[in-house]
């Protein structure tokens, strides 16, 4: 049922610090292994950049943030940058078809939150606020959706469809102050400008039904009813992804498999969207979103899997 931003992870030497003991010869023959000796990793169609970059840094252990100077695993989760060892050139970098809002529960730990994976990969894209700090989305709500599921949640591909409620550019029938300008504000339409009208009309229609940006919440299911009751969110539209199973290695106990980690929920409306409202073939264009995230999930699974949990 649930598809939104829920207790995302980071870290795996955090993972591991206060776990078993791992077998270095159990580990380091895993890892020589092929990814089709992992049938059941569910990411590993996925068409990623080289992670060697990754392999590399795992193997020197932690390293400064160039920015704060604290020790950090890949990245830092509060500057949102590689550290040393992960030289931004050679991280994947992914243009979205739309802006990212990430909205974080304050009680959200930064370490644990996939969020961030967002924010490296699609540095242009996506923005992160920690709650109460969120911006005022009343003004354009005719073209902003939020993810969350709620009985009045609508699928992606019918997203066009209930926008047009919200559009502040949509063609009115009777009414003198129509916000289609220029267009209907012609007094006289000559027969040889009917044509150039209705295509006017049919742009202002369509521009009117584009979703321009996607709200995230980035929190515990139980830290969402702060988030999702807050006034400024009241009116939009809400969609909810109801299809994907997560392969979060933090998943809350107790919950269904729907409830994805932040990353996988970007990820996955972004395919659906990509597919269902821009009516194109899906070929890989936003894999690389997972490019942190498959990366921790094979090796927290194989470390699993030596500690004999698996």
């Amino acid at each position: 049922q649930l598809t939104m931003s829920l207790n995302s992870s980071t870290l795996l030497n955090e993972e591991n610090s206060q776990g078993p003991k791992r077998n270095p010869e159990c580990l380091e023959s895993l890892e020589l292994q092929t990814p089709s000796s992992f049938q059941d990793n569910p990411l590993q169609q996925l068409q990623l950049a080289s992670q060697e970059v990754l392999e590399k840094a795992k193997k020197s252990g932690r390293s400064k943030c160039p920015r704060c100077s604290s020790s950090r695993m890949f990245y830092c989760y509060t500057c949102f940058v590689p550290v040393e060892t992960v030289p931004t050139k050679e991280i994947p970098t992914v243009k979205l078809p739309l802006k990212i809002d990430i909205i974080k529960h304050p009680n959200e730990t930064d370490g644990k939150s996939t969020a961030v994976h967002a924010k490296l990969l699609a540095p242009d894209d996506v923005t992160i606020y920690k709650y109460p700090c969120i911006p005022e989305y009343e003004e354009k709500r005719h073209e902003i959706a939020l993810i969350f599921p709620g009985p009045d949640s609508v699928s992606v591909k019918d997203i066009a469809f209930h926008l047009q409620k919200y559009t502040k550019k949509s063609v009115c029938d009777n009414d003198d102050d129509c916000s289609g300008e220029p267009c209907l504000k012609q007094a006289k339409i000559e027969p040889k400008e009917e044509k150039n009208l209705n295509e006017c009309i049919s742009s202002n229609r369509s521009e009117g039904t584009r979703l321009k940006k996607i709200i995230f919440i980035d929190s515990t299911w139980n830290q969402t009813n702060k988030i999702i009751t807050d006034e400024r969110l009241q009116g939009l539209l809400q969609i909810e992804l109801k299809t994907r199973k997560t392969c979060f290695w933090r998943h809350q106990k107790g919950k269904p498999d729907t409830y994805l980690s932040t990353i996988e929920a970007i990820y996955y409306f972004l395919v659906d969207y990509h597919q269902e409202i821009l009516k194109e073939n899906y070929k890989g264009q936003y894999d690389n979103l997972l490019f942190f995230f498959s990366f921790m999930y094979t090796l927290i699974k194989n470390a699993k899997c030596c500690a004999g949990k698996e």
